[in-house]
């Protein structure tokens, strides 16, 4: 058996002559595999019996054109399968790279590995029977072969961070105050079909040790105290007789682009009250800057419907975010450059880039990313960040360098503290619920409780965690169904919260998957637990179908509006299909059983890379969609990851029932604040507006959006405020309302005041809470 690598064109760094396979592997792209094209030298022959890989050294120019092909005897795959064959099948069998020989001849070099003959014809047959291609069984006889098994070749994450020669070399793990001991992983061939499945289990799959790796995913858990009651199957939702409408932004003569101009991977609602988008180093956006590079942040105006691009100076691949308690927002972490492309973007594994718009200066409008260049303590890809009573950020979780997370040592499971201004202490503190959870613990759901404390979701586990004493304070139930978090992420809420129950928290946490590969099935069961309750427990109930990467966003009304996702897959590069195109409408205060209806269905796949963001009118924006290692606008059927959904650029709104049919022209108008700096200290303010003659009620909701990324709402929460002074049936209306009595009911940052009257909302406007 062998392999054959050919990459032509690669750009090459100034500082090395050389290029080895993993290098090679981290510029591949689906795009660039050929069926037709094929640039092989004559020294790329492996010789009977022999397995090698042969990378002829390009010159440092622009753009990339490969072909890999994988084969045993003299049949090989030529299709574009075959990367994904190398990737996803090889490196299930988790074989430490063993370097046997590495040499260098002209331009070509040539690295060896050794691997057991027994295991290469176990990925023989893993290859012949996952992927169905017609691949010949390896002679017994045959002794140890040759080859490069170190292909990290992972097109869902294959961006490596640069180092000097480009070639891979693992981080070393970052310093923590009790590093864990390292885990060996021995070269022993695992089961990888699930029982009752007949389908692979991805490369994500990873048999821990603990009751959250039980089930579809998985084989090797103990499986002894798993929830007893199974996740309920979908339910069906009736259609809500006001469903909503929902609307492709249209482009215009005067206005061609009424798109987000990249792709909208993070975004969040800002001050100004524009939507910023934020993305990766891309091949293609639809924003250039003016030094002739793709823009690959922008700033979108829905009063204008204009968008404008914006620079960064770090990749923000996979980032987390929030608002600081000055208004500013900041985007941690990210991955590598990839200088291929973009040489003026840098590494952003440990970077911070800050955001400053205004309510009021406009001068601030269109102002790219401030980068100073303070990093965060270790690289982060994929962390999830909570905003502190004290104003601090919570910074939890990551991928030291964008490679097999089932593999420890390429894992950050701690956490780390930024000060209120955004800058780290340099301090990685170890979290055994990241570390046990390994590989399903990036991008953890968070949220704030109101005795200061965390509750912290990681695949099916779930805690209390004190963040001042270092300390889980309650160990949850595990939630039943498959796995909630990254690469299976569901969505997760913080339900609204007033006085009237003592500002008592409820986590909702909705959606999931499997295992991270285009077969797995999706969970439509949700799980809504209290986690101050003297005993806690899941509350379980179920949408209308299985939906991986749907998330949840708030309405002012109390309302949770649930969009996006995929029936089957999970999130990466090609591996999701079947679009959930259904809005859901989710009313948290019915009974159990009658909480969900339908609202309208787009016509727009909403996959890997989709937002969804509450604008100040009260309508939600629903962007993204980038299921593609690099973008692409037509459909290719037929490629392995699929190439089936294309990167969306297009912006739908949906209106809410309350903005819609009956309620269309009921909105409160003329709303005003006798201040917008508040303070989370049960002090009061006044708001005046004017309602709809025979109102009957009226409500104030403190509203914070958050960093969106990932189905991930960062920081998402919302408080019913206590109001005296509404006169039911006046048309002028005066309010006395009450601010949360601390800072851990309302963190400190960016908030916006809704008022709704009979379910209607004035439109929003922005206040600080300090």
């Amino acid at each position: 058996m062998f392999l054959r690598l050919d990459v032509s064109g690669a750009r090459v760094p100034s500082e090395t002559s050389t290029l080895n396979l993993s290098a090679a592997a981290k510029l591949l792209s689906p795009k660039s595999f050929s069926h037709e094209q094929s640039t092989l030298p004559t020294a790329a022959v492996a010789p009977p019996m022999e397995a090698q890989s042969v990378i002829p050294i390009a010159k440092c120019i622009p753009g990339l054109a490969a072909r890999v092909m994988a084969g045993v005897g003299t049949r090989l795959v030529t299709a574009a399968t075959a990367a994904s064959l190398a990737a996803q099948r090889l490196l299930r069998l988790r074989i430490p790279p063993r370097p046997d020989q590495t040499a260098v001849a002209g331009k070509t070099l040539v690295v060896r590995h050794v691997i057991p003959m027994a295991l290469m014809e176990a990925a023989a047959q893993r290859m012949d029977t996952a992927e169905s291609h017609p691949i010949t069984a390896v002679p017994a006889a045959r002794t140890d072969a040759v080859v490069q098994t170190h292909l990290q070749l992972n097109l869902q994450q294959h961006h490596l961070r640069k180092n000097p020669s480009w070639a891979y070399q693992p981080r070393a793990p970052p310093p923590t105050e009790k590093r864990p001991m390292a885990v060996a992983v021995p070269p022993t061939v695992e089961p990888f079909v699930a029982p009752g499945h007949r389908e692979a289990v991805a490369p994500h799959t990873f048999c821990g040790k603990t009751t959250a790796h039980c089930g579809k995913g998985c084989q090797s858990g103990p499986c002894t105290d798993a929830p007893s009651v199974p996740a309920p199957g979908p339910s069906p939702a009736p259609a809500n007789p006001n469903p909503g409408t929902l609307r492709i932004l249209p482009a215009s003569s005067t206005n061609p682009l009424v798109e987000a101009g990249v792709p909208p991977m993070h975004a969040g609602l800002m001050q100004n009250g524009r939507v910023i988008f934020l993305d990766k180093v891309e091949d293609y956006t639809q924003l250039k800057l003016p030094n002739g590079q793709f823009a690959y942040s922008s700033e979108y105006d829905p009063a204008t419907n204009k968008v404008v691009p914006l620079s960064y100076k770090t990749n923000a691949f996979c980032s987390g975010g929030a608002f600081l308690a000055d208004g500013r927002f900041v985007s941690i972490g990210g991955n590598a450059p990839l200088d291929f492309l973009d040489p003026t973007v840098g590494d952003g594994f440990d970077g911070i880039r800050y955001l400053t718009r205004s309510a009021t200066d406009a001068s601030l409008n269109g102002q790219g990313w401030s980068e100073p260049g303070n990093k965060i303590a270790s690289a982060r890809w994929y962390a999830s960040v909570q905003t502190m009573p004290d104003s601090t950020l919570f910074v939890a979780s990551g991928s030291l360098n964008g490679l097999d997370p089932t593999k420890p040592e390429n894992n950050n499971p701690t956490y780390e503290v930024l000060n209120a201004q955004g800058v780290s202490n340099g301090r990685n503190i170890p979290m055994e619920i990241l570390r046990k959870n390994q590989p399903y613990y990036m991008y953890p759901f968070i949220h704030l409780l109101n005795n200061g404390q965390l509750f912290v979701q990681v695949s099916k586990s779930a805690e209390i965690f004190n963040v001042a004493t270092n300390t889980v304070t309650k160990a949850l139930p595990d939630i039943p169904g498959d796995y909630r978090t990254y690469p299976n992420t569901g969505g997760s809420v913080l339900l609204p919260l007033s006085s009237g129950n003592g500002y008592a928290p409820e986590v909702m946490i909705c959606g999931g998957g499997a295992y991270q590969d285009i077969t797995s099935p999706t969970d439509p069961s949700c799980g809504r637990i209290q986690p101050l309750a003297a005993t806690p427990r899941w509350e379980m109930d179920s949408m209308n179908e299985g939906r991986g990467m749907v998330e949840g966003t708030l309405l002012p009304d109390g309302t949770v509006i649930w969009v996006n996702g995929a029936n089957q897959g999970a999130q990466g590069f090609g591996v999701a299909r079947t679009p959930t195109y259904q809005v859901l409408i989710y009313d948290p205060v019915k009974p159990l059983g009658q909480r969900w209806s339908r609202g309208p269905t787009s016509t727009i796949a909403r996959l890997y890379h989709s937002v969804a963001v509450l604008l100040l009118d009260g309508t939600l924006m629903i962007a993204g969609s980038n299921p593609v290692e690099q973008p692409i606008l037509k459909p290719v059927p037929g490629k392995v990851p699929s190439e089936d959904f294309v990167t969306e650029f297009r912006i739908e709104i949906y209106t809410p029932p309350y903005l819609s049919g009956p309620n269309a022209n009921k909105r409160p108008t003329g709303l005003t604040l006798s201040s917008k700096s508040l303070k989370a200290d049960g002090s009061t303010f006044t708001v005046r507006f004017t309602a709809p003659a025979g109102n009957k009620v009226a409500r104030v909701a403190l509203y914070h959006g958050g960093f969106v990324t990932h189905s991930l709402h960062m920081n998402h929460r919302m408080v019913f405020l206590d109001t005296t002074g509404y006169r039911a049936g006046a048309t002028s209306q005066t309010l006395t309302v009450k601010m949360p009595p601390n800072r851990n009911v309302a963190h400190a940052g960016p908030y916006v005041v809704y008022v709704t009257v009979d379910g209607v909302p004035a439109i929003g406007q922005f206040v600080s809470v300090a």
